[in-house]
């Protein structure tokens, strides 16, 4: 029971969070209003990609050192499952959008990264599926995967914060981080809802790695 400690806390936490994201209590912003709600789960997508991303370029590297499949398999799994988190995020993004910008999409650098980034991950896994023999196909995928990752730390770390962008600590816009008035209950809200969704990512991404080895092994049978 001891190793599962995490899974318990997503079981306990997860429900009270959900609660307090929809029904606590929020600082009232100009705009904004009550859609900063959404600050628990659009943006806490984002970042919990960005972690299952990470995982995933790092299994990249660790393949390309040791060619043990088991690290490709890995890495596709941690793609998989960000990639339902980014476009969560973007869905959720494009929600807030609407009711703060008036529309859905603009011409914003940082939503256009946001596709770009999509895309590329995207290419990733038609790659990752169109490749046959297992060591050619985990060497280019893990090569690329390298390549997607560089990109998106250029696309959503580096170029929305040199160019004219609506989003918060883009441009010449302050963070959320600079509002002074965000209540610390929503910043603990915050704060926890990320460690959560990202947990909830990881545990994603283990069940997909052991499908994936299932599968494997009953192909070996066969």
């Amino acid at each position: 029971m001891g190793k599962h400690w995490w899974k318990i806390l997503i079981i306990i936490l997860m429900p009270v969070l959900l609660y307090l994201a929809w029904m606590g209590p929020v600082s009232t912003q100009t705009i904004l209003h009550e859609t900063i709600r959404n600050l628990y789960f659009h943006v806490t997508m984002w970042l919990s990609m960005f972690v299952l991303f990470t995982i995933s370029v790092v299994n990249s590297i660790i393949y390309l050192r040791k060619g043990d499949i088991k690290y490709d398999i890995r890495a596709k799994a941690s793609v998989q499952v960000g990639m339902v988190y980014g476009t969560v995020g973007i869905l959720t993004g494009m929600m807030w959008a609407n009711f703060t910008w008036g529309a859905p999409w603009i011409n914003d650098p940082q939503l256009n990264s946001a596709a770009i980034t999509m895309v590329a991950y995207l290419a990733y896994l038609i790659l990752h599926n169109s490749i046959t023999g297992e060591q050619k196909k985990g060497r280019v995928s893990a090569v690329y995967n390298i390549f997607a990752f560089v990109l998106m730390l250029v696309l959503l770390g580096i170029y929305p914060r040199i160019n004219e962008s609506l989003h918060p600590g883009k441009g010449d816009n302050p963070g959320f981080g600079n509002y002074k008035d965000i209540s610390g209950q929503m910043r603990v809200i915050f704060y926890s809802s990320i460690l959560v969704w990202t947990l909830v990512g990881v545990w994603m991404f283990k069940i997909k790695c052991k499908m994936q080895n299932i599968e494997n092994a009953i192909k070996e049978k066969e």
